[in-house]
Parts: structure tokens; C-alpha cells; sequence
């Protein structure tokens, strides 16, 4: 019996379209009560369910026989206890005309990361104000996300109108102050609607009889009129990202995904983005057999005449109108990391079905949401929202954001936590990403190793200032030149005399430093050379971003492990005691982190062993060199 009314549930509401919205403002301005009236109203809250809800309404203290809507989406404890939403509660309803998915996110500034998390796949926002308070700082804040997130449709529900007697000229009051405040940002419409979620006055169909000066659609039939984004991506042109080459048996290959935009059809010719091959479909299949077409938001496999190369990461196009590749763009990003933005450290950066390494450039500016002012950055902390650069390791196919949520918004991911700490919008492409390209060369990097009868290596020796890395490099390029080996060593205090002469010794500049060196010792292994780099090198990321610029087992890291207080013993150059008296500051070991390699190729302890010894030992350990 159970089984017969959920399937009949399902047919029910199958065919109907499906409408992803977001409510948000300002802490206690209604949302999870707004949410809860909705479930209420539209049978959706069970049982067992309103039981619960009666019981816990009458411990939080609910007069009569009143219930507290906002305890249905407040599930976590900590917002029980507290009256808060903390994390994204995601809900579904339907109405006789369309099915819902509600995402309810927090109002406290503190949470503005969920917030983004929440609205990232909504097509409306419902900001609501409490008519009492009018417009704070965080509904401003909450609506240039909206619009930033690319949302159009915007409802501005001012609630608790029961709590102002119901007032047309207050709420007139705050639609016009929330009006100066939305023009500024670029919100061109917005509709206004006075509820109150506890009462129930203009949520459903029927109108309130306690706001008869409002002639307006209720809420729940206005979001039932909103237009869904798929319903605008259908009409753009066609773009399929790749998720995988299906290959069943030796009979079929296809490639299957999400369709982002547009629509196809076999026949229809298709352009495979970044490498520009072109084929036609011959057929579209799904589990439930060929389709005649598709369009925005199916999930496919297309079938073409071509044994085209593609694979995942690549874009299926449009052949007329494909989108663009670039590595070197200008972004917006929301910072959600604990840990503060490191510029040009390596994140994973996710976009459509695409994951490559990127570097996010120090922020151009800061963006305050409450005055829209364009303040100065060195980076960016949690929930900082900032305009910066970003290149990619290698060219995306992308499209600018507004364009297209799929090609145009994309994560950072922390490289060593695997969290995600930021997500941005693409603007556009850089000029100068555009007029670069490679010049292809005839002599290649193996040719250059063959006329030296070596293979390339980088030797990068990594520890405390004053463990002995420079000396002990310096002794294994001499072995190396008695052995007739071409090299060429790259000391840390040597680069920054020119290369890196212009910078400091800030986290940044630290990062930015070993940056430029692993570039410059690429190059040097592309020659053919075996290089040596003695830099302090403190942060495991810059390491292993070095590691991933170069070929595979040409990247060798050599530990040089000397204990803090034996390094500071030693204290050659005066640096740890300048250090520990305040006068410098940033040092490595005081006032500045050291990530000792976990997994390094090789490790030497020069307590343990003399220059000469370690010398020898790396020597033995990096034999043969051909």
C-alpha cells in the first residue's frame, strides 16, 4: 500500500517543472519559519512529523496553540538551542503547478559561505526583511551575492508585517530604501511582497484580508511564475561538458553528460573544445533508449560518425559557435578557507567537469558589500570577497559567468586538505593570455640531454636556514663536474641579487620565490641539465608545485635535516639572533612556519654525518645518471 502512494506521489508530480530557490537575509528575519509555513501548507510535513512539532513548539515556548514553523527546518541541534540557521537546510514541496527544492541558508556574517553554497544552483532568492528593522547590513550583503551569483529573479518578502499592524506606508518605507540600495548593485527588478511567515498573510493562494491596500500576486504564485534557468540555457548555444568516454563493449563508444546549453540533434555538427576537432552526432542515447533530441539539463551520451579524440575535461560544442580556451583570467572569488588566500599558491581549480592547477594572483581589491568600496588587498580572509587574476596551469574552455554558470563559476580546492576554500566567477580572458602561444622548436628537451649524455634532474635541497643545504649542494656539484656532468646550482641568496631582487620575505614573496625558481630550473632540465636549487623552500604546496612543473622522476627532494637548535648554534650569518631580538622579521623557525618533507627522495642528518658524507650519500643515492 505504502509502495502504491509513493509511486503515485512520483506520477503525480514527474511532469511538473522543478524551481531552486534560496531564502536569506538577515539573522531572525523569518526564513526557516517563512520555509516551514510553506511545508505546512502545501501537506507536506507528516504525522509524526507535526506531532513533533506541537511537542517541541510548546517546550521553546510558543503562546496557544500556535506552532514555530522554524523548528521543521532548524534541525540541527545547535541551531535549536541557539535560534539560528547554521548550515544550508535544503527542502522539497510541490504545488498543483510546480515542485520546489528550497534552500535555506544562514544570516549570520560568519556563514556567508554557506550562503554561496546554498545559492550556487538556485534560479530565485527570496530576501526577506523584517518589517520592523528594514534593511541591515547583512540583507545588502546577502543581495550582491544574489546578484554576483548571477540571479535575476529576486523576491524581497517583507515579513512580519503582523508585527507592524500591517502598515502600507512602512512597507512602502522599506521597499524604496531596499530599491536605492538594489539599483547601485545592478539589480534592474525585484518584487516586492509583505507576508508575515507566523500568520501566513500572503503565502499561499488566497490574499490576505490584512493587507487589502496589496493587489499583488501571493508569494507561493509568484515563485509558481518564475522562469527556470534551464528554460534560459535552452536557448543558447549548444555545450555538453565531457564526464566520460562510454565504452560498453568494442560495438559502442559514445561520450556522456550533462547538457549545459542549447540543443541537439543527430546531424547536427559538433566542435570538440580545446582541440577544435569536428565530427557530426549520429545518434543520442540514454538508458531508455535513442532520442530524437535533447537540450539544457539531459544527461546523454552523444554518439558521432568521427573516432574523434575526447575525453573528460574537453567541451562538446556548437561547431559554429564554440566557447574559448585561455590559461589567465580576471575573476571574482568568495574566499571560504579558514586559512587566508596564499597568492600564487597552487589550488585545484574545478570548473565543469574540468580540474587543473591554479594560482590566484594578490587581489586587485576588496570588495565591502555594505558601502561597495574597492578596498586594498594582500589577500583575502574568510568570507573576504575579492577581484584578482587567476592563471591556470594549463588553457580551460570557459565562458564569462553570466553567460554560464557550468563554463564561468568554478572552486578552489586546497591541494594538501582537499578542501574546498574559495569560488569564483570568471569575467573574462586576459589580453595577454590571448597573444602569447608557444613557438614551436626543432631541437627537442631529449636532444639536448643526448648531446650532454645525461638525463635532466633537479635536485632541490630543502631546510632550515643554517643546515647546511648550500654547502652541502655546493660539494655534489663538484663531484658532479669530476664526473663530467653539466649542472648548474641555483642558491637562494645567489637569486635574489637579480631574479628575485624585488622580493621581501612575506608569505607571499616566499611563495612567489620559489615559484620563479621552479620555473627557471624547468627551463634548465628542458636544456638538459642536472640542477641544484639550496633554498629553504618552508611550505610543502610550493614544493610539490615545483614537483608537478617538471617530468616525471627528474624531481628529487633532498632533505637537509638539522635539528632547529643545532642550525641556531651554528648561526653563520647572525639571522636566527636578529631574528629572536625582533629585528627580523618572517624568519623561518622563530616567526615563520617550517614543513619538514614527509616523503623526501633523500635524507641527510649533518649531525649525524660530515659535508663530505652527505655529499657521497646523495651521490650514491642518484646513481645511475643515464
Amino acid at each position: 500500500m505504502i509502495a502504491d502512494d509513493i509511486e503515485g506521489y512520483l506520477a503525480q508530480h514527474q511532469d511538473k517543472t522543478l524551481l531552486r530557490f534560496i531564502t536569506c537575509g538577515s539573522v531572525d528575519d523569518g526564513k526557516s519559519t517563512l520555509i516551514g509555513r510553506l511545508l505546512y501548507d502545501s501537506k507536506m510535513v507528516f504525522e509524526d512529523q507535526l506531532a513533533a512539532l506541537e511537542a517541541d513548539s510548546r517546550r521553546v515556548g510558543t503562546q496557544g496553540q500556535e506552532l514555530d514553523f522554524a523548528l521543521l527546518v532548524d534541525g540541527l541541534s545547535a541551531e535549536r538551542e541557539q535560534g539560528i540557521t547554521i548550515d544550508v537546510a535544503y527542502r522539497f514541496f510541490a504545488t498543483q503547478r510546480r515542485k520546489f527544492i528550497v534552500a535555506d541558508t544562514p544570516g549570520h556574517e560568519q556563514y556567508t559561505r554557506n550562503m554561496v553554497t546554498g545559492a550556487s544552483t538556485a534560479d530565485c532568492a527570496v530576501i526577506l526583511i523584517d518589517a520592523r528593522k528594514g534593511v541591515l547590513k547583512q540583507t545588502r550583503r546577502h543581495s550582491y551575492l544574489v546578484h554576483l551569483l548571477g540571479i535575476r529573479n529576486i523576491v524581497l518578502a517583507v515579513n512580519k508585517m503582523d508585527l507592524v499592524d500591517y502598515t502600507e506606508d512602512r512597507f512602502d518605507e522599506i521597499v524604496a530604501d531596499y530599491g536605492k540600495f538594489a539599483a547601485d548593485i545592478g539589480i534592474a527588478d525585484f518584487t516586492a511582497i509583505p507576508i508575515s511567515g507566523f500568520r501566513g498573510d500572503n503565502i499561499t493562494a488566497a490574499p490576505s484580508d490584512n493587507t487589502p491596500w496589496y493587489r499583488g500576486a501571493s508569494l507561493i504564485e509568484h515563485l509558481e511564475e518564475v522562469q527556470v534557468s534551464a528554460a534560459e540555457a535552452a536557448e543558447r548555444p549548444f555545450r555538453m561538458p565531457m564526464q566520460w568516454v562510454n565504452r560498453p563493449n568494442l560495438d559502442f563508444r559514445g561520450f556522456s553528460g550533462l547538457i549545459a546549453s542549447g540543443s541537439i540533434a543527430p546531424g547536427d555538427t559538433v566542435r570538440i573544445v580545446p582541440s577544435g576537432k569536428t565530427s557530426t552526432v549520429k545518434s543520442i542515447a540514454t538508458f531508455d533508449g535513442d532520442l530524437d533530441s535533447a537540450q539544457a539539463g539531459q544527461s546523454v551520451t552523444l554518439v558521432l560518425d568521427d573516432e574523434v579524440d575526447c575525453s573528460r575535461g574537453d567541451v562538446i560544442a556548437a561547431a559554429d559557435d564554440p566557447p574559448e580556451s585561455s590559461d589567465q583570467f580576471e575573476a571574482t572569488i568568495v574566499w571560504m578557507g579558514e586559512e587566508a588566500l596564499k597568492p600564487g599558491r597552487g589550488y585545484w581549480l574545478k570548473i565543469g567537469t574540468q580540474t587543473v592547477t591554479a594560482s590566484v594572483q594578490e587581489p586587485k581589491y576588496e570588495i565591502d558589500v555594505n558601502t561597495l568600496d574597492h578596498l586594498a588587498a594582500k589577500t583575502l580572509q574568510l568570507n573576504a570577497i575579492g577581484v584578482a587574476e587567476l592563471r591556470t596551469e594549463q588553457p580551460i574552455t570557459f565562458e564569462a559567468y553570466e553567460d554560464s554558470k557550468a563554463l564561468g563559476g568554478f572552486i578552489l580546492i586546497d591541494k594538501v586538505t582537499n578542501a574546498t576554500v574559495g569560488a569564483g566567477m570568471l569575467h573574462f580572458s586576459l589580453r595577454r593570455a590571448q597573444n602569447v602561444h608557444w613557438q614551436p622548436t626543432t631541437i627537442t628537451r631529449e636532444e639536448h640531454a643526448g648531446m650532454k649524455n645525461q638525463q635532466p634532474r633537479v635536485l632541490w635541497f630543502t631546510g632550515l636556514s643554517g643546515s647546511g643545504k648550500s654547502t652541502i649542494a655546493n660539494a655534489v656539484e663538484q663531484r658532479l663536474n669530476l664526473m663530467n656532468r653539466h649542472t648548474f646550482l641555483l642558491d637562494g641568496d645567489n637569486v635574489r641579487h637579480g631574479l628575485n631582487r624585488d622580493l621581501g620575505f612575506t608569505e607571499a614573496d616566499r611563495i612567489e620565490n620559489i615559484r620563479r625558481v621552479g620555473e627557471v630550473a624547468k627551463l634548465m632540465t628542458d636544456a638538459g641539465l642536472i640542477v641544484l636549487t639550496a633554498f629553504i623552500s618552508p611550505f610543502r604546496a610550493e614544493r610539490r608545485m615545483v614537483r608537478e612543473m617538471i617530468a616525471d622522476a627528474e624531481f628529487i627532494e633532498i632533505f637537509v635535516d638539522t635539528p632547529l637548535e643545532v642550525a641556531e648554534q651554528r648561526d653563520v650569518k647572525g639571522l636566527y639572533r636578529k631574528a629572536r631580538e625582533g629585528n627580523l622579521k618572517n624568519f623561518t623557525g622563530i616567526d615563520s612556519p617550517y614543513e619538514p618533507p614527509e616523503e623526501p627522495e633523500i635524507r641527510v642528518n649533518t649531525v649525524e654525518m660530515s659535508v663530505e658524507e652527505a655529499a657521497d650519500a646523495i651521490i650514491a643515492a642518484i646513481l645511475p645518471l643515464k
